[in-house]
């Protein structure tokens, strides 16, 4: 089986960037600042016309967990048909219960809305706060969910290898697993190794300068210094050539 490498992306410059590099595939957000939220249509429009990538969407439209309520779920409906419209390839979701839980009327009803447009339907790392993951697999499973993006509900794959790793031989070939958080050129073979798995996310973070952030008393900065996020190219031809052996 060939390896898949998907670069998550804040921008038409980062899937750019990506494509360049030699990703397979990206997922496609706004504010990774706060973890990824839903595109903007111009957005995906702009990456669909100057990339030649599966586009990954995700659909998120606040910060935090993934308990929404009817109005944020009637706004993720309507978010998620509007990308499958203009040429999103695939949405990457997650809805639980408070209980944390996977909120399985909610999936299978997104599941059966992208599978209508012939798109991959992906539950994103919400599965990673869940408490009984196997339980939690199988009823993606029994909702038609395509992909599964997990880190094993650690902060970082590398850690959460040997859950992949169970959940790789339990129910690969009804599912398939995406690992995705802290991977990089230094570790990508070793969790390749350790899970099996075949595909794998990562942000390949790099940082730019905009001078115009912080001025006098001013200040827009969100990390340390007065620069934000982008998709290294370096970062991710150093990655697809530890895939590719060389």
């Amino acid at each position: 089986m060939n390896d898949i490498f998907e670069v998550c992306a804040g921008s038409v410059s980062d899937c750019i960037q990506a494509e360049l590099g030699g990703a397979n595939r990206v997922e496609l957000n706004s504010a990774l600042s706060l973890g990824g939220l839903t595109p903007s249509l111009a957005t995906l429009q702009q990456v669909k016309a100057k990339t030649s990538l599966p586009v990954i969407c995700m659909v998120r439209p606040r910060p935090a967990g993934f308990c929404y309520d009817k109005v944020e779920k009637e706004t993720m409906f309507l978010d998620a048909k509007l990308l499958l419209e203009n040429g999103a390839d695939g949405l990457a979701f997650g809805f639980l219960h408070k209980d944390t839980s996977i909120d399985v009327d909610t999936t299978k009803q997104m599941v059966d809305l992208i599978h209508s447009y012939q798109k991959e339907a992906v539950f994103h790392r919400a599965f990673d706060c869940v408490n009984a993951p196997f339980m939690a697999i199988e009823r993606l499973i029994s909702c038609a969910v395509d992909r599964l993006l997990t880190s094993g509900l650690q902060a970082k794959a590398i850690d959460g290898s040997a859950l992949i790793a169970k959940l790789q031989k339990c129910y690969g070939d009804r599912i398939q697993l995406l690992a995705g958080s802290g991977i990089n050129a230094s570790n990508i073979l070793e969790l390749k190794e350790l899970t099996k798995i075949h595909q794998f996310h990562s942000s390949c973070r790099e940082w730019k300068k905009d001078l115009t952030t912080s001025v006098g008393n001013v200040s827009y900065a969100f990390h340390a210094k007065d620069d934000y996020d982008i998709v290294g190219l370096e970062n991710v031809k150093r990655i697809v050539l530890k895939l590719r052996g060389k």
